[in-house]
């Protein structure tokens, strides 16, 4: 899973548990509990990268590490790959053949230039090599800081970051699927191609932080030289043996003498699906403009357990071309008071927008309050038109607004439909359409919601609102319509379904901290989502139809470890909203041995109308592990100031 991060990589629910007591053990996660916690490839992509400093400490005994550590300086803490022959670390293997990235701003010249040698065509050793997000490069500027003595400004590092992340930075294509990093969502992540990789390049971040840069193969064997020299377990990790089945010997065969790294394996991968060169870089190079996001924008957004809002995004320019103010007005598609947000963002590179917000929250707000202040991350089109991110707050970011933007253009537009689905059957069921610009006088002749569904009555319109009455068809096949009004439409924004045939828990795993004494708690929050079958009527299979939240009990069950398991009573407690709180921090006198409040357990909800076909309540669980805080964390908020 990876905690964008956070980025977990799950291998199955039943490992979670063992890995994150292996992660404990080998110093993965700092003081995370070891023994019964026993499964998991949790990644934290917070950053929670969970290395020591201390292989700092070894250059000042070690020269072979010392050369090492001048090779592989430049460079984020993404573990990639051991070369396992001695020849491959020799200078003349580690001379550029690929052309590089000029570096042309003058003041990146002067700050970085005295260590990073240029050459005739403009380039900086090292730098010229590279491509990542804002946060790489300033994950890398505090690098050069701790361990090189570079000296920089606040306001200097800023321009330099943005100067990068522009020239020297990710395509939209090759940064969006890996926006979960600065969103800081914790997911578990399926772009692992398999197990090798996973030990070499996602054993203690997530998979998304190599991901976030694109590397010539030299910088990508430097990296890995700098991995070795800062961090021991990197050694041990890249000699493990590839358990990949072309790299085992068919049965009864003798092993090759040298067999197959972790490291190679992953060496390997890195180099070929991260290069500095991509088709998409190559593309996007000649298109980079400043973004121009000054207007209205139209706001869909979900908080995980509170529900749906709308509203509207006014943006005006800022005090230079890539920083804007903002002015957000939501109110709850359930109802209650609009939230008003008035913030600041930066956008690099032409669409990748951090920002903040705030709405004036009381100071006793609860953990979850909408009304908190976030960080934003937000993707923008090339074209400008449209943007998804993540709004968050909590201390481990682990609330937040799932949020898309739509452009107001002046022309009719839909960006939003409630409620969130309609079921097959139903009769003068009132559907609100939100947009902008949209025609007044319509008939429900005008009002095209998809096969299956008859708009009988206009109920009401404005130019940002339209009411209609819907009969669905007894027969109406499961799927998502397109809802469209006078040449505007939105995609697949009507989910039509027959009935709910099963329950998932979101997150489907999950982690929370304790604390309370000396440190924050870590919070998770849960919905129930109802699912159709879907036309092929067969239940976890691609066609299945997400329906919405669905109204539950929740409750917590043991998940059973060890003998005589008892963490239900002592991690920390459910409410009937969904938010689990944990308990507190330290060792708890209650328990046996006086362990501290740590557990797996599972969340538990249960439908209370939905049934199965033998008539009992649909039921779904999610796996939540509770864990001691992060005593380390790695983040980057300056990036959104």
């Amino acid at each position: 899973m990876t905690n964008s991060g956070q980025a977990f990589s799950f291998g199955g629910r039943e490992r979670l548990s063992s890995n994150l007591a292996g992660a404990a053990s080998r110093g993965n996660y700092s003081g995370m509990m070891a023994g019964k916690l026993s499964g998991l490839t949790r990644l934290w992509a917070t950053g929670n990268q969970g290395v020591s400093r201390a292989g700092a400490a070894i250059l000042a005994i070690r020269a072979p590490i010392r050369r090492a550590m001048v090779l592989g300086l430049f460079s984020t803490s993404v573990v990639v790959a051991q070369v396992a022959k001695p020849e491959a670390d020799s200078l003349a293997s580690l001379n550029e053949t690929e052309t590089g990235i000029p570096v042309t701003d003058s003041l990146t010249i002067a700050k970085c230039g005295s260590c990073h040698a240029a050459d005739a065509k403009g380039n900086l050793s090292r730098i010229s090599w590279s491509r990542t997000t804002p946060e790489g490069w300033s994950q890398a500027i505090k690098r050069m800081v701790r361990l090189n003595g570079l000296s920089i400004t606040a306001e200097e590092s800023r321009a330099i970051v943005k100067y990068l992340s522009g020239a020297h930075g990710l395509a939209p294509e090759e940064a969006k699927p890996v926006m979960y990093m600065p969103e800081r969502r914790t997911i578990d992540e399926t772009n692992i191609p398999n197990e090798t990789v996973r030990t070499s390049c996602a054993a203690c971040h997530g998979f998304g932080q190599a991901l976030s840069w694109r590397r010539s193969k030299v910088e990508w064997k430097l990296l890995q030289n700098l991995h070795v020299a800062l961090y021991s377990q990197a050694d041990a990790q890249y000699r493990r043996p590839s358990v990949e089945p072309g790299d085992q010997p068919p049965p009864g065969q003798t092993p090759p003498a040298k067999p197959r790294t972790a490291g190679e394996v992953g060496l390997e991968y890195i180099s070929k699906t991260a290069p500095l060169a991509t088709p998409e870089w190559t593309a996007w190079r000649p298109r980079l403009r400043p973004a121009k996001l000054a207007g209205k924008w139209l706001v869909s957004a979900t908080v995980p357990g509170q529900g749906r809002y709308v509203g509207e995004m006014t943006i005006a320019a800022g005090k230079d071309e890539d920083s804007f103010v903002t002015s957000v007005a939501l109110q709850p598609v359930a109802g209650g008071a609009p939230i008003i947000r008035q913030g600041s963002g930066i956008v690099y590179g032409g669409y990748s927008w951090r920002g903040r917000s705030t709405a004036g929250a009381p100071k006793d707000a609860g953990p979850a309050d909408a009304a908190r202040d976030t960080r934003e991350t937000m993707w923008f089109s090339p074209d400008q038109k449209m943007a998804t991110g993540r709004w968050f707050w909590g201390e481990y970011h682990e609330f937040g607004y799932d949020v898309t933007l739509t452009r107001a253009t002046g022309a009719p537009t839909i960006f939003s439909v409630v409620p969130d689905a309609l079921k097959a059957g139903t009769k003068a069921v009132q559907l609100r359409i939100l947009g902008d610009s949209l025609p007044s006088g319509l008939k429900p002749s005008d009002i095209d919601v998809g096969a299956g569904v008859t708009v009988t009555q206009v109920l009401s319109s404005s130019p940002t609102e339209v009411v209609v009455a819907v009969d669905v068809a007894t027969d109406a096949t499961a799927g998502r319509r397109d809802v469209g009004i006078a040449g505007a439409t939105m995609e697949k924004a009507l989910p039509v379904y027959r009935k709910v045939d099963y329950l998932k828990v979101t997150p489907e795993t999950s982690v929370s901290r304790l604390g309370g004494v000396k440190f924050a708690k870590g919070y998770q929050q849960y919905d129930a989502i109802g699912f159709d079958n879907g036309p092929d009527a067969k239940p976890y299979t691609s066609d299945d139809l997400a329906i919405g939240p669905v109204d539950v009990d929740w409750s917590v069950e043991e998940f059973l470890a060890v003998t005589y398991d008892d963490d239900k009573k002592f991690v920390g407690t459910l409410s009937q909203a969904a938010l689990f709180t944990p308990s507190t921090e330290g060792p708890n006198p209650a328990r046996r041995f006086g362990r501290n409040n740590y557990g797996d357990v599972w969340v538990v909800a249960t439908a209370k109308a939905e049934k199965d076909k033998f008539g009992k309540p649909l039921t779904a669980k999610s796996y939540l592990v509770v864990t001691v805080p992060a005593y380390q964390r790695w983040d980057q908020p300056e990036v959104g100031q």
